[in-house]
């Protein structure tokens, strides 16, 4: 039995939203906790699950605010070391719709100077899941620990959790994001992309061809292909379920990926099966969890405090299946 069941490696950073509204003259940002890999853990960690999280903040106030953000999801903080380096800083600004583009404030800052050496493997090897993303790729040394992390956790036994999350913007080139993507790719049993992502990384716009291309290209167990306000599509080696997601007034899509496929991966770990034995109900109800999950989500600012916990999905589950009848 091992302590954790999932252990994320990667940026853990604040998301600065412009709330400014009718102030003119005046720009006012919400600082909420974030980060790719952080978010799918909290996602988990509400749901029940053990999680831990490895990565760099910096000795400033920022990286208090997040320890302290990770701490009160129940996030494990062991493996998050505090750098001379500033923490990592993102402005988010979101549209009428409530999708979102990011400015990173990242040179030089502390989640990318995390290093092979800083990794530490009693966490990475105790746990039953690794889950990683590509923005800690982007640069050195982050790159190269992250890859690291990947691989001592595959030879330890534990699944391998794969999220690309294009950000064309911290990279040198997009040659370079597909070449570290595939790289990720290479050591993954679990993946989560969106639509953009799988298109950028196969070519193919055709979901179910592009999925066949991974699974025929890699060894991957379980894939799944977030379609925003669309719902999502989830694939097994023998089965598929698209789900058409749920319709809410979307707020701030920050995180809702994220939540998505924390719930995902809460939803497999707790089958105690690997997904390749998941029956075409267990799957349809996977989808429709993780749906629900990104939903709730986006219906709210920020996220990390946007993610909803067991109940909350259950009862808007209950809603919404009562509402189809």
């Amino acid at each position: 039995m091992r302590t954790y069941d999932i252990a994320a490696v990667g940026e853990c950073l604040i998301d600065f939203l412009n709330i400014t509204g009718d102030a003119p003259g005046r720009i006012i940002l919400q600082g909420n906790p974030g980060g790719a890999p952080a978010n799918v853990l909290a996602s988990a960690s509400k749901l029940g699950l053990k999680t831990a999280f490895i990565g760099k903040v910096g000795k400033d106030a920022f990286g208090s605010f997040l320890v302290g953000a990770l701490e009160r999801c129940g996030i494990d903080v062991k493996g998050m070391i505090r750098s001379a380096e500033p923490t990592t800083l993102a402005i988010v600004s979101v549209d009428g719709s409530g999708e979102r583009s990011f400015a990173f404030y990242r040179t030089g800052t502390a989640d990318v100077s995390l290093s092979i050496q800083d990794v530490p493997l009693a966490i990475i090897c105790d746990s039953s899941v690794f889950h990683f993303g590509s923005v800690s790729m982007t640069s050195e040394p982050s790159r190269s620990a992250t890859l690291f992390a990947a691989a001592e956790a595959a030879k330890a036994g534990a699944k391998i959790s794969f999220d690309p999350n294009l950000r064309p913007a911290l990279w040198n080139s997009l040659e370079e994001a597909k070449q570290q993507m595939h790289a990720g790719l290479s050591l993954s049993d679990y993946v989560k992309v969106n639509e953009e992502e799988l298109l950028f990384m196969t070519g193919m716009s055709d979901i179910p061809a592009a999925a066949e291309h991974l699974f025929s290209t890699y060894d991957l167990q379980f894939l799944a292909v977030t379609r925003s306000e669309n719902g999502s599509a989830c694939f097994t080696r023998d089965r598929r379920c698209v789900h058409p997601g749920y319709r809410v007034n979307c707020v701030d899509s920050t995180g809702a990926g994220d939540a998505f496929w924390g719930a995902a991966l809460y939803r497999i770990i707790k089958t105690g099966a690997d997904p390749a034995a998941l029956t075409q109900r267990e799957l349809e109800e996977l989808a429709s969890y993780a749906n629900a999950s990104g939903a709730l989500t986006a219906t709210r600012t920020g996220a990390i405090p946007a993610i909803p916990d067991d109940c909350e999905i259950r009862s808007f589950l209950r809603v919404n299946e009562h509402e189809k009848r």
